[in-house]
């Protein structure tokens, strides 16, 4: 296609499940732009940080372009063949089960339904998993305990017509801002909203929370059993829906009731007065929803936590209404799109199941398919173990690293580098777990792809191209379909393009449905591919028009929500209570163990191969972290900025401390999204133990026992570079995109040759001028390299923290340095007499920093909308206004004294 140069193109975010619409285009030269749009009805025009700056991510450095077998340019007819022939030889020596796929919630439907097809279908066996395993594997296990199918009941109108909304392990802030930004809206419009978060940690969320409840690592499900039994005994039960439209009540209460009160406030460390205050609140206010996100799924008892999440909505009939239920976002932008085509290993296409019979035939019979699998595949975390054991010697991993996201992470590298054949399709050249591909596909990114994806709220919307398919990139769906045609499943994969693909989806979702199943899109089984490319967004069921009597057909139009009134998708078209004891105290005993939590930042996205490559999203927090409470710090001799070693039995990372009173005593949090091509060891996955819940599959991610101990570092560096180093001999190292070039963090644990260490980082050219400062006395050793009248690269060294304004070194790559002084100011650290510094990144969406921020409150600004109103900081995804806030009260804290 040819790149657009006039209307912009509606498409999708591609980062978490919100789904916002964005309006996107680029000119004739190339230059992408973006921003929201404002007819998506999940964003109305708004966008996070992230979204704010895909702009950034779209370029073609770093992208794989070219088919390459054992690190070679090949072919695509020879890539494919090799795939097709080796996966095929395979199943025929060693059976279906011998070969899966590991894929993700970065594939568009179109993408899934067709790896989906030839795993179960053609191939045979469903060893087909995704790494929405790790998202929201016990979102689904819960939905299908409770409702009988994977049914999210609401939508996104609730958050903003709920009394009360309770967010559980949820940040939504920094993770979901748009849906942040929506209850806030919403709270400005009725102040008498109120908002609880229940977190271990005193996230960013948590500030503008009405209750912060800090919840001890999976001490969730004592904590709603709690909530149900106070909700009974203080009459506050919807006994007439419970009778109509629910089983198992009573069997679920007594279950509650056997916590105790004592027990339930040592599992979740929480005060008994704020658990009444919680209590209290829910029972009182009719119209409440309550949002869950990893902290309740990334658990070896996530399933229950979400069961008993959803008990507690059903025995209040607070479900399906407006304004009211329980609500599962998701944090992949086709999370849900992969769960409606059966992309996880125990589930069929179209919301049936594997372990049904009918269920079985009813897809073979629909897809013609010469097998169907008859068992569940391996989930995630098994499926790697049978990597590593030899029953899995084929393996085709589609959009995502496990060498960094999956738990046990270095032994999955080890499984990988093991494998007879690892096929690896993605768009960048370099990553962790390419490295381990004999055969690499370069596969369409966004901008360039075409199809749909599905949102937290069941919404449909189109991704539309508006780049052209760079070297000889291809579309995920394109390269199965080939490989599933030289397989010799030529006619049950020969798609004219996606437009196809969602048609057959769609009719398979209606096909002998009749209101039986929830996921029905049948209205579009017809469509074309003039309709496909004018698809605005929809939220499912939608069934073709028929003569129906069922519930949810019978509701007024654009009612889609669930359940208000009954009608589950059990046999008996009942929900189910279930019933949730309580397991063994995980807590640990060992003084010197910590709990370790994992997940997110405000400004980066899963293993970086989209964020990493925009400089904005680089500055926030440019190198990976430990939080760790005051308390816990000095108890293991540690300091603010301090190199931390955290380890477990399976391994340890070097990463910085960030002492903060939001982290709770006793436990520390560190974020996922650093790999070995932006830190020298910062990848938390092999720290995590590859435990599972029972239910689901899903990994434990947020509760691991860990030790930290400071490591001895005798020198720190900081360096800015305009061209990416090729190595960095450091025993610590963090490298981030900057708006001219990197920047570096570094630490040693002894004296180096300073002078060599900057000619290796430097490799400037004959006729570069270099400006070295050396402080014995003080232990300070500075490098500055010119190029003409550019600054080409700095390398600042100290015994202790290197005092250097990051912010302000970063910006001298791009600034003009002509003469002595300003030269001098470089290697001296600080801008000179009269320049400014805007100090360490706060506003990605803007650009502003902590000192711009603090300047403006000086000057009068003492209101997050004043400093909004005077920098444009914080008011685009409003993801940073907790951090103004705290730059105010901080400011009147000082005056004050």
């Amino acid at each position: 296609m040819a790149i657009a140069d006039a209307s912009p193109v509606k498409t999708t975010c591609p980062y978490c499940g919100v789904g916002c619409g964005v309006l996107a285009k680029a000119d004739a030269g190339g230059v992408v732009e973006v921003r929201g749009d404002p007819d998506h009805p999940a964003n109305f025009g708004r966008l996070c940080s992230k979204g704010s700056a895909l702009a950034e991510t779209t370029g073609l450095d770093g992208r794989l372009l070219y088919p390459e077998i054992d690190g070679r340019r090949a072919p695509w007819d020879e890539a494919l063949d090799l795939v097709a022939g080796r996966f095929s030889e395979t199943v025929r020596i060693h059976g279906p089960d011998s070969v899966a796929l590991y894929v993700s919630g970065q594939l568009l439907t179109e993408d899934y339904y067709v790896a989906n097809k030839l795993m179960k279908g053609f191939i045979g066996s469903a060893n087909i998993d995704t790494n929405s395993r790790l998202c929201m594997a016990s979102s689904v296990a819960g939905h299908r305990r409770a409702f009988g199918a994977d049914t999210v009941p609401g939508t996104y109108a609730d958050l903003e017509q709920a009394d009360l909304i309770v967010l559980v392990g949820s940040n939504l802030a920094w993770c979901h801002p748009v849906l942040y930004q929506r209850i806030a809206a919403a709270r400005e419009k009725r102040p008498d909203m109120r908002v609880v978060v229940i977190d271990p940690r005193r996230t960013m969320t948590a500030d503008s929370a009405d209750l912060h409840l800090p919840v001890r690592a999976d001490g969730d499900v004592a904590l709603f059993a709690g909530l149900l039994a106070y909700l009974a005994d203080q009459g506050a039960l919807d006994a007439a829906y419970i009778e109509r439209h629910t089983t198992g009540f009573d069997a679920a209460l007594a279950a509650a009731r056997a916590f105790g009160r004592m027990e339930i406030a040592n599992r979740t460390g929480i005060r008994p007065a704020d658990l009444d205050r919680f209590y209290r609140l829910f029972a009182q206010t009719p119209k409440v929803v309550t949002v869950y996100s990893q902290g309740v799924n990334q658990s070896a008892a996530g399933t229950d936590k979400v069961n008993a999440i959803i008990n507690c909505h059903l025995a209040t009939g607070r479900i399906g209404k407006p304004g009211a239920g329980p609500f599962s976002v998701t944090g992949q932008p086709n999370a849900m799109g992969g769960r409606e085509v059966g992309g996880m290993a125990n589930m069929l296409a179209a919301h049936m199941e594997l372990g049904n019979p009918l269920h079985r035939e009813r897809v073979q019979r629909f897809w013609k398919a010469p097998a169907i699998a008859d068992k569940p595949g391996l989930k995630a975390v098994d499926l790697f173990r049978a990597v590593a054991d030899g029953r899995v010697k084929a393996l085709w991993i589609m959009a995502t690293n496990p060498v960094d996201s999956m738990p046990d992470a270095d032994q999955v590298r080890a499984a990988l580098a093991d494998c007879p054949f690892v096929v690896v399709s993605d768009v960048l050249a370099a990553t962790d777990t390419g490295h381990y591909a004999d055969v690499r596909l370069p596969a369409a990114a966004w901008g360039e792809k075409d199809g749909t994806v599905t949102n937290s709220e069941r919404r449909i919307s189109r991704q539309r191209p508006f780049l052209p398919l760079p070297g000889e990139a291809r579309p995920d769906w394109w390269i199965v379909a080939e490989v599933a045609r030289r397989m010799g499943f030529r006619s049950a994969f020969s798609y004219a393009g996606p437009a196809a693909i969602f048609a057959e989806h769609a009719a398979l979702s209606a096909y002998d449905n009749n209101g039986a199943r929830d996921f029905d899109i049948g209205a579009h089984a017809a469509i074309g591919t003039a309709e496909y490319d004018a698809l605005t967004p929809f939220q499912w069921p939608a069934p073709a028009a028929r003569e129906t009597k069922t519930a949810q057909q019978a509701k007024a139009p654009g009612d889609i929500r669930f359940f208000a009134g009954g009608g589950f998708f059990t046999p008996d078209r009942k929900a189910r209570f279930i019933a949730i004891a309580a397991q063994a105290e995980t807590w640990p005993q060992d003084a010197s163990a910590l709990i370790l939590n994992t997940g997110r930042v405000r400004d980066h996205w899963h293993t970086m191969t989209r964020t990493g490559k925009s400089p904005r999203l680089s500055q926030h927090l440019a190198e990976p972290f430990v939080e760790i409470h005051p308390h816990d710090a000095a108890r293991h001799g540690i300091g603010d900025a301090d190199i931390v070693r955290v380890a477990t039995p399976r391994g340890a990372i070097l990463v910085r401390a960030l002492v903060t009173r939001r982290q709770a005593p006793g436990s520390i949090f560190v974020p996922i999204h650093w790999t070995d091509q932006f830190a020298s060891n910062a990848r938390v996955g092999v720290l995590v133990a590859p435990a599972t819940d029972p239910h689901s599959g899903q990994p434990a991610l947020k509760h691991s026992r860990a030790t930290v101990t400071r490591f001895p570092a005798q020198w720190y560096g900081f360096a800015v570079l305009r061209h990416k180093p090729d190595g960095i001999p450091a025993d610590y190292w963090s490298l981030a995109r900057c708006e001219a070039g990197w920047r570096v963090e570094l630490a040693f644990a002894g004296d180096r040759d300073w002078a060599g260490l900057a000619r290796g980082l430097f490799a400037a050219s004959p006729e570069a001028e270099t400006l070295v400062y050396h402080d014995e006395a003080l232990g300070r050793h500075r490098f500055a390299c010119f190029e003409g009248r550019r600054l080409a690269a700095a390398l600042y060294l100290a015994r202790d923290a290197v005092a250097v304004s990051r912010s302000w070194a970063v910006e001298q790559l791009a600034a003009d340095c002509p003469d002595q002084p300003t030269r001098f100011s470089v290697i001296a650290g600080r801008p000179v007499a009269g320049a400014s510094d805007r100090g360490a990144t706060v506003c990605s969406c803007f650009g502003v920093g902590v000192n711009q921020i603090a300047a403006a409150v000086g000057a009068g600004c003492t209101t997050v909308a004043a400093v909004g109103e005077r920098l444009q900081a914080g008011t685009n995804c409003g993801s940073c206004r907790a951090e103004i806030r705290g730059i105010i009260d901080a400011h009147r804290l000082q005056a004050a004294e």
